[in-house]
């Protein structure tokens, strides 16, 4: 299982939103498809097929617990990353 794996099956399995790596959320977004685009300190994730819009600030090096949420719901929803 490789790095982006573990981090996709930590997220999913939620019982650490607080502590995931805004960094390797942000790296995995991109592994998965995403552009991304930087407002200020706002990073902007779209991907062509998906209707939300992805938006992350830092929580010191961590990414803020509600947006992993939302990144989770995003996840499963369109089943990305899932082997097919």
């Amino acid at each position: 299982m490789g790095k982006y794996d573990k981090l996709r099956s930590q997220i999913l399995q939620g019982a650490a939103d607080t502590n995931i790596s805004f960094k390797e959320l942000c790296q995995l977004l991109s592994q998965l498809g995403f552009d991304e685009r930087t407002r200020s300190s706002h990073h902007i994730f779209r991907k062509a097929g998906i209707e939300e819009k992805i938006n992350l600030q830092k929580d010191g090096s961590h990414a803020k617990p509600y947006q992993v949420r939302q990144v989770r719901s995003v996840l499963l929803k369109y089943r990305l990353g899932d082997d097919e």
